[in-house]
């Protein structure tokens, strides 16, 4: 498996039910009084984050999954850390519901963020929602580990299939994404504070359906 810069290889890994690590990650980030947990799943793009996070949802419900992209819709690729503090930790953390709209969303298009108080999880999933300034206000992190290469074709497939953009399109956009997302995960480095790694391109026979490849942080 070919890691992305400036990532280490985890290991070694445990093939366990979905159901399992859902209680473990739960376990991990406690139980917060008056709030629901906070779980953030990170990984780079095309990891298989969403799918992790909708899937570990299900399995700690009633819980939510906000995704980073909806946070930071019309604005910067990785700056919008700000955004998720104020709009979506800040209340989550107080107990209250949340009403988010982005910045640069058409004020005549409806289109915003809602999650009801009394969620026992929300699970924000993005690259990079486990960086240096959310971590203090996530309870746990999970870091998806892929093999680079992979990953990258996943992503234009997925552009392709979702955006209608076309083989050259998808591919130019990506590379343009990795400009940025290359050297920001390699200065913040949020593997390193994850409290479990999953693997998505593990060699260990497993159902990626039921099951998950865990490691704990090298």
């Amino acid at each position: 498996m070919e890691l992305g810069p400036g990532e280490a290889a985890a290991g070694p890994w445990t093939v366990v039910p979905v159901e399992v690590f859902a209680r473990s990650l739960a376990a991990a980030a406690g139980t917060p009084a008056g709030r629901p947990r906070i779980i953030a799943v990170d990984g780079r793009g095309g990891s298989g984050k969403t799918v992790l996070a909708e899937r570990l949802g299900h399995r700690l419900e009633p819980a939510a999954v906000v995704h980073s992209d909806d946070v930071a819709w019309g604005h910067a690729r990785f700056g919008w850390d700000d955004l998720m503090i104020t709009g979506v930790l800040e209340p989550l953390r107080s107990g209250a519901a949340v009403r988010y709209r982005p910045p640069g969303w058409p004020p005549d298009r409806p289109g915003h963020l809602e999650l009801a108080a009394g969620l026992s999880t929300v699970l924000i999933e993005g690259v990079g929602v486990s960086r240096r300034s959310l971590r203090p206000l996530v309870d746990a992190a999970v870091w998806v580990q892929s093999d680079y290469v992979e990953a990258k074709q996943r992503g234009v497939r997925r552009d392709m299939a979702e955006l209608g953009r076309t083989p050259a399109e998808a591919d130019r956009l990506w590379d343009e994404w990795e400009a940025e997302e290359v050297p920001f995960l390699a200065d913040d480095r949020p593997w390193q504070r994850a409290h479990f790694i999953v693997g998505t391109a593990s060699s260990l026979p497993h159902d990626p359906n039921t099951e998950v490849v865990v490691a704990e942080p090298a």
